[in-house]
């Protein structure tokens, strides 16, 4: 094996190597969810030489001075403000959700009219229209980074697995005993970083982890006592985390199936749950009109966010992870800060519900989708 230069991931923090193994040209990541700006470079730099032995000692300076670029990062102020720029008549019927690639410069809906579409994002051209599902498509994700993929998550009880490229249909997932999503109650279906495995969750309160080679179901979730809202990977795939109507957000182990922790205080139903970039933070929108910010680690509530006149049915986290932004049945996304709860931005104009909202990868790119059955994309 020999390694053949370094890349830098921003979001999260780590640095992939490019290798070469038996004649072919390999790719490993060395994740550092845990890097700040107060981390020692040099002391990260040696603990990654003595664990990576791909790397050496020649390679030292090298490695810290990525750390260092990593850390510059990390201290870069986000003071982006975002402008409306465009509005696409995306679907016959109200939009249920938006998502991009990774290089954002595609991104999907999914709607009531029982389709999914894939967009151009620089142009607005549709560039491919997923058929087959035989009711409303409310779940939808690329399988990032890659981008090659598509899963799509419908009330027709069943997941769906698309070529990217092609909008062909290679798989259909079937096995939930109920059907999959609502109105109010957005069900969520997410893929590993690795691709391999793809979890969703159900109106039968129940979670499963499918392998996505074979569709076989690996684990069945249970404990939540209402149906699930969310589901969602951390980066290294070691949790999962649900949001429930029960007014609950839970924390599982992907390996075991076993849950760690349960996350409450919402008065109401939990409409979407997700983890920041680094797997550090998580937050919770609710049907009380409120947003709230916990620590994986302790399981505490840091923050919670306030100032939505009605129900808030999507949260994401900015790829920095120092802004969330909130979709509302109140006709608004806002934007805030992750760490004080300050609401930086509100982005008007939808004329109905938002149901969705999404980052691009580099977090300068905003979509929102509405029951307005339009989506509109800020900057």
């Amino acid at each position: 094996m020999k390694l053949k230069r370094f890349l830098l991931r921003y979001y999260p923090p780590g640095i992939i190597l490019e290798y070469e193994k038996g004649g072919f040209l390999r790719t490993k990541s060395i994740d550092l969810l845990d890097l700040t700006p107060e981390t020692n470079p040099d002391d990260l730099a040696a603990e990654i030489l003595r664990s990576e032995p791909l790397i050496t000692e020649t390679r030292a300076e090298q490695v810290k001075q990525l750390v260092i670029r990593l850390q510059k990062k990390q201290t870069q102020q986000d003071h982006h403000r975002f402008c409306f720029c465009k509005e696409l008549k995306a679907h016959i019927l109200p939009l249920t959700n938006v998502a991009f690639d990774k290089s954002g410069s595609r991104f999907i809906t999914g709607s009531y009219d029982r389709t999914c579409r894939v967009w151009d994002t620089a142009s607005g051209t549709e560039l491919h229209v997923l058929e087959g599902h035989r009711n409303v498509v409310y779940a939808i994700a690329f399988n990032n980074p890659y981008g090659d993929k598509i899963a799509t998550g419908s009330f027709d009880k069943t997941c769906k697995l698309w070529c990217a490229e092609t909008g062909k249909c290679f798989h259909t997932y079937r096995g939930h005993m109920a059907e999959i999503g609502h109105t109010a109650e957005v069900l969520s279906l997410c893929f590993n970083t690795v691709g391999n495995q793809l979890v969703t969750g159900s109106f039968d309160h129940t979670v499963a982890i499918w392998d996505v080679a074979s569709g076989r179901r690996v684990h069945t979730l249970i404990g939540h006592m209402g149906e699930i809202s969310n589901v969602q990977f951390n980066w290294d795939c070691s949790f999962i985390v649900t949001g429930s109507m029960d007014k609950t957000c839970k924390l599982w182990e992907t390996v075991s199936g076993k849950c760690v922790a349960t996350l409450a205080g919402h008065k109401e139903e939990v409409l979407d749950v997700c983890f920041d970039l680094s797997g550090q933070l998580i937050a919770t929108a609710s049907a009380d009109g409120t947003a709230r910010v916990f620590s994986t680690a302790t399981h505490q509530c840091l923050v919670t966010l306030e100032g939505h006149s009605g129900e808030i049915s999507k949260i994401c986290f900015s790829p920095q992870g120092t802004r969330v932004l909130t979709a509302s049945s109140d006709k608004t996304a806002r934007l805030w800060d992750a760490h004080s709860g300050v609401c930086l931005q509100v982005l008007e104009g939808h004329t109905d519900e938002i149901f969705s909202c999404v980052f691009n990868y580099e977090g300068d790119a905003i979509i929102t989708g509405s029951k307005d059955n339009t989506c509109r994309i800020w900057y």
